[in-house]
């Protein structure tokens, strides 16, 4: 009986619990614990200009780097519950089409830090990058600072 891919299972985890990103056709592209890259398509994030609004790609942007976290921690046996402290993205450039957004890992001391910090106070705080690229062109830059909060007992 064959598996679901990482793929799957993080698109499926992200409609069911995030209603939002399955309406704005948001899919999971490459899921691995160093980079996770979603799609969205531009009908449905358009704006007035016939480019993606603002709030879609700070959304997409902000569910690669949540997807990230969320990868990282289930994949290492961990639960917590994963959310955003604060975030600012920087528009580059109007997205006139169908974007990527991705989320690399590449710090493994900061890691090493979260998972201690998480291990002995429950709850951890991390800063992760994504950017938004259309046709492999860079169009904005995110950055969040998450905390996952282990549960209690």
């Amino acid at each position: 009986m064959p598996t679901e891919s990482p793929e799957a299972l993080i698109e499926r985890y992200l409609h069911e619990q995030i209603p939002l990103s399955a309406a704005m056709g948001v899919r999971v592209a490459h899921a691995a614990p160093d980079c996770v890259r979603l799609t969205a398509p531009l009908a449905a994030n358009i704006n007035h200009n016939e480019t993606v609004f603002g709030g879609s790609a700070a959304s997409v942007a902000t569910l690669a780097a949540w997807a990230l976290l969320h990868l990282r921690l289930t994949g290492g046996g961990l639960r917590a519950r994963v959310v955003i402290q604060h975030s600012r993205m920087a528009y580059q450039r109007p997205i006139p089409g169908d974007f990527e957004a991705r989320c690399h890992f590449a710090d493994a001391a900061g890691w090493e830090r979260f998972l201690t910090t998480l291990a002995r106070r429950g709850r951890a705080r991390i800063t992760l990058t994504a950017e938004l690229l259309y046709r492999e062109e860079r169009m904005s830059a995110f950055e969040g600072k998450f905390v996952a909060i282990a549960p209690v007992g």
